[in-house]
């Protein structure tokens, strides 16, 4: 009597499980991109709307304090924030080579974003002209200037916006996009179904017609 050990059964393989595994390291990245790149817009929009510089200036003897917001400052992160929003949903309209690129544009858009903000933070330039228009003097400057740390808030939240774009860069190609049926493939369309002829002579079929919304006396 021959012995059957273990090692002669054949073992079942697992087809499905690097599927699995990327699925759900699919879903994962999708889910901290979309998270990183909302959270990070609208960090860069709300930061843009706060005080980034202070200063005086100098007004019939006394001094008026004077402030300029990100805005004031530079309109820069805030056009790339909604760039970067614009782009974060594109990805899921496009495919192959589209995907591609709208990622890197959700990435670019958060580098420029960040490096607009971090260059804001020491701008004076905002607060000069804002001296100017207070004095009526166009050679009046801003003392006393500040920072607040507003500037760089709004780094930080550009830098989300670019580490969504690198993950949709990383793995953009295992995630969904739009259902198919919302694109034309140029396939045959199947044939409508005829509708019945209606008779005239049937006072049944003229009922029916005009359930249907049709007049029963076209063609006669």
């Amino acid at each position: 009597m021959e012995c059957v050990t273990a090692a002669s059964v054949p073992q079942p393989r697992a087809t499905g499980a690097p599927d699995v595994t990327a699925a759900r390291g699919g879903r994962h990245s999708l889910a901290a991109a979309l998270f990183l790149g909302a959270v990070g817009a609208t960090v860069v929009l709300l930061s843009s709307g706060q005080t980034w510089a202070e200063g005086t200036v100098a007004v019939g003897g006394g001094t008026v304090p004077l402030e300029a917001s990100g805005g004031d400052v530079t309109g820069v992160p805030t056009a790339l924030a909604v760039v970067g929003l614009a782009a974060l949903v594109a990805v899921f309209a496009v495919r192959r080579a589209g995907r591609f690129v709208v990622s890197a544009l959700l990435a670019l858009s958060g580098a420029g974003a960040a490096a607009a903000a971090y260059l804001g933070a020491s701008d004076a330039t905002a607060l000069h002209e804002r001296a100017a228009a207070t004095t009526g003097d166009t050679a009046a400057r801003a003392a006393e200037l500040g920072h607040t740390a507003w500037p760089y808030v709004a780094a930080a939240g550009a830098l989300l916006i670019l580490l969504a774009g690198l993950l949709a860069l990383r793995h953009g190609r295992s995630w969904p996009a739009m259902s198919g049926r919302y694109e034309r493939d140029g396939g045959p369309r199947p044939a409508r179904r005829a509708r019945p002829a209606t008779d005239p002579d049937r006072p049944e079929d003229l009922w029916k017609a005009l359930d249907r919304g049709e007049d029963p006396t076209r063609g006669v």
